[in-house]
């Protein structure tokens, strides 16, 4: 379908399980080291739940790969059977003879001796039944007395129940105690966090042969929000997704096809356990607070013998406040949610206004007290001496330890637009955008950011300086490499020497290459630690005290 689109050998979200693909996250590996424990300690059982989807069977072949070669394993996959069936399954596993129709004891009695024999030969005997939570308690009862045949230290029999959520319930059962007891190692298999599903889906782009940043950062996230992590609606909403980008001749696939894709997938899909929950709880909560329950309430507690008037009255009086109470709450929340779609819609007007990267060089020269021309401000090419302009990708602590503002390169919906970065502190960051200061947290800018920076720097060196150099370039040099060095000016306009050993000091103090060459970078760094006029990031007071409104805003620039 897509797989010569995008140059895949195979599809790589097919829901059939293939040991090829067999990604094991964190959870997985700590759910098989459990079941590893719990099956080579003595008891006979061990235990593996998650709900559908989650990847038990990928757990479960991974633990059967991983068997030692002592080992022999028998796999039971729809165990919808009674008592005598599963007897018979069992033998036919493990190609076990028996005659037709066999009672529960010649049954039981032909799988005892396999057991014995396979430990005379130091063999140890494992059942996997996957979908257990369709066992009956009568065929689980079986099992338990199967797993009764016993040396002083061990079983001769180890039983892994793999099963959905419900097999817990049954286990809790008072009928089931006894088994529930044996069970020595046990796991419930919770879905993908947001990490391990974008390196599940990178995994399966690799192994089939493609890219693995096809899926844009926005779009993982959005598949992980509407999947909640379970690898199987993974596969699906992914599956769907290139299939989309396909149809639309795109090469990647972004938010709104993964959009897309997800609603396509969701619509036919029952919501899970964990939303059911969050559906009742809530549901739970807006009852307790409807006048009708409160109203029900009242008319039991007199039905039960609460008839004075007085205590009618008091009851009226608390489900009156009660009442108010709920209204003023519903209010303060409706001008809270107002207030929040006025800032989000306030914040989208000024992104469309910041789609100039040289409007944003503009600004930046504003804070270093310049009023720049749009030719000066962009950056492909080149501004106006004595000022430079340098591209770059960099992290935020990297930014930080220039202490300058930046103007940063941020997306949304991976269309670009540009801000400056003007203070890191206390886990938020000012922005100046369109002109107003705007705080966010570290964790928004981690999602819109790149890395991509413009960096504005001073110097009046127009040239490279080196050996051969002289007259005021070499003035200058040789000033500016006092000042960061604390040393005495050379007082030279002649690049010998000992200037040369002065710029080779510096560079190897800056962790640069020592060439004695004052180039660009050697430069830039010169200007970071010597020039008085740069303006700064914000320290973390200003940014407290700063508001951000534009009125403001524009007097607080003026005084940078």
């Amino acid at each position: 379908m897509y797989k010569d689109f995008f140059g895949f050998v195979e599809e790589p979200f097919s829901i059939v399980p293939s040991s090829k693909y067999l990604f094991l996250s964190a959870r997985h590996r700590e759910a098989l080291s459990h079941l590893q424990i719990g099956l080579n300690s003595g008891g006979g059982f061990a235990m593996l739940t998650g709900e559908v989807g989650t990847g038990k069977t990928t757990v479960s072949k991974a633990m059967l790969a991983n068997l030692e070669g002592n080992w022999v394993a028998g796999l039971i996959l729809n165990p919808t059977f009674s008592e005598v069936e599963l007897l018979e399954a069992i033998c036919d596993e493990f190609s076990l003879s028996y005659t037709q129709p066999s009672s529960l004891k010649q049954l039981s009695q032909a799988i005892y001796h396999y057991l014995l024999d396979n430990h005379k030969k130091g063999i140890q005997t494992l059942l996997l039944i996957d979908e257990a939570q369709h066992l009956s308690a009568q065929v689980l009862e079986q099992l338990r007395l199967l797993t009764n045949l016993e040396t002083d230290s061990r079983k001769l029999l180890k039983v892994l129940l793999v099963g959905q959520p419900e097999l817990q319930h049954k286990l809790q059962t008072i009928e089931l105690r006894q088994l529930a007891q044996r069970i020595t190692g046990r796991y419930h298999l919770l879905p993908l966090v947001e990490k391990d599903i974008a390196d599940y889906i990178g995994f399966r782009l690799r192994v089939a042969g493609g890219r693995e940043d096809i899926f844009s950062d926005r779009a993982v996230q959005f598949i992980a929000s509407q999947s909640q992590g379970i690898p199987r609606l993974i596969n699906l909403i992914c599956d769907k997704a290139l299939y989309y980008a396909m149809l639309s001749q795109q090469n990647s696939v972004d938010r709104n096809i993964a959009k897309k894709a997800c609603h396509d997938v969701l619509a036919y899909q029952a919501p899970t356990g964990n939303k059911a929950q969050v559906s009742t709880h809530s549901s739970r909560s807006h009852h307790w607070l409807s006048p009708a329950l409160l109203s029900l309430a009242i008319a039991g507690a007199t039905y039960l013998g609460l008839t004075s008037w007085h205590q009618w009255q008091q009851l009226q009086t608390q489900f009156n406040e009660q009442q108010a109470h709920t209204q003023q709450l519903q209010q303060q929340m409706a001008e809270k949610q107002s207030i929040a779609n006025q800032e989000q819609q306030h914040f989208a007007q000024l992104i469309g206004q910041s789609r100039s990267p040289m409007g944003a060089m503009q600004a930046l020269y504003h804070l270093w007290g310049f009023d720049a021309s749009i030719v000066d401000s962009d950056c492909e090419y080149g501004t106006t001496p004595p000022f430079h302009c340098f591209q770059s990708k960099a992290s935020l602590s990297s930014i930080v330890a220039s202490n300058r503002p930046v103007v940063i390169t941020l997306y949304d919906d991976q269309h670009p637009y540009f801000a400056i970065l003007q203070g890191v502190a206390n886990d938020r960051v000012t922005l100046l955008l369109a002109g107003e200061r705007v705080q966010l947290p570290v964790t928004w800018l981690d999602q819109h950011w790149k890395g991509q920076f413009r960096y504005l720097w001073y110097s009046e060196i127009l040239e490279t300086v080196k050996a051969n150099s002289s007259g005021q370039q070499v003035q200058i040099l040789d000033k500016l490499l006092a000042k960061a060095l604390n040393a005495t000016p050379l007082e030279t306009s002649i690049f010998n020497d000992e200037l040369k050993k002065r710029v080779s000091t510096f560079q190897a103090w800056q962790g640069l290459d020592a060439d004695g060459i004052a180039g660009n970078q050697t430069l830039r760094q010169l200007d970071r630690l010597t020039s008085d006029n740069a303006p700064k990031l914000l320290s973390a007071t200003a940014q407290l005290s700063a508001p951000s409104t534009s009125s403001v805003q524009a007097d607080s620039e003026e005084n940078q």
